[in-house]
């Protein structure tokens, strides 16, 4: 099934947690990108799937946002919790398996950096569409697939687990995430009901020149991740093209 892929982020806890408020690649390269992608947030619905520690729930409750959210690691939901202080609903689920919320419940669905981990990515995607309210968007960004093919060679179309080692504080981290080729990634999404409205590869926020400027300089001349905003359609609309 998978599920084991989150394993990782139970054996790094609170370290992850403390890396990511304020890395070069999720404080100063994805957050950025994905929260410009969601556009305004205050009095919207907002469902953060695959939260992690809970910094994206965090700053859309600090943006005006009514926040849920769901990890499948017991130490990110909890760690979420905590950050959050009872501002927000955090829930364990895992992606790609059935949401415990009903039909048309969010007017946003943001899914950071995670959909990577999901075995059935059109399942997870099939979610976010039956949670999203018709007309309402989900931001997803992901690893760039043609980067992690470079990385990792072999067949760029074929769909692979693959492993990398994390260094962390208490040691290398193994995290075991599944490559796919962009066009797989896009029609998992849909398939699962979404029109793809926007396709970004980010480029690095200012923020990051001065303190990571080596980071920075690779991320202005090369994509890391790759973002898709997806719209759930708001009804059947006219057929064109006939």
């Amino acid at each position: 099934m998978g599920d084991d892929l989150w394993d990782a982020y139970d054996r790094m806890g609170q370290s992850f947690q403390q890396h990511a408020i304020d890395s070069p690649y999720n404080a100063h390269y994805d957050r950025p990108a994905v929260l410009a992608a969601l556009g305004p947030v205050t009095g919207r619905q907002v469902l953060d799937a695959a939260c992690g520690p809970g910094l994206y729930v965090h700053e859309l409750l600090q943006r005006g946002a009514e926040v849920t959210g769901f990890d499948a690691s017991p130490a990110m939901v909890s760690l979420a919790r905590q950050l959050t202080a009872g501002r927000a609903r955090i829930d364990q689920a895992a992606l790609g398996e059935p949401l415990p919320y009903p039909d048309g419940a969010f007017d946003l669905v943001v899914c950071a950096l995670a959909i990577h981990y999901a075995s059935d990515r059109r399942a997870a995607f099939a979610e976010f569409c039956r949670v999203l309210r018709p007309g309402g968007a989900a931001v997803v960004s992901t690893q760039h697939p043609v980067m992690d093919w470079l990385r990792k060679g072999g067949s760029y179309f074929q769909t692979t687990l693959e492993t990398d080692i994390w260094s962390t504080p208490s040691g290398d981290q193994p995290v075991r995430f599944w490559r796919e080729s962009l066009s797989a990634l896009c029609t998992a999404a849909t398939d699962a009901g979404f029109l793809i409205e926007q396709l970004i590869e980010p480029l690095p926020a200012e923020t990051m020149r001065e303190r990571y400027r080596e980071d920075y300089e690779k991320l202005t001349k090369e994509p890391g991740f790759l973002i898709l905003r997806l719209l759930k359609p708001a009804g059947p609309g006219p057929l064109r093209g006939l």
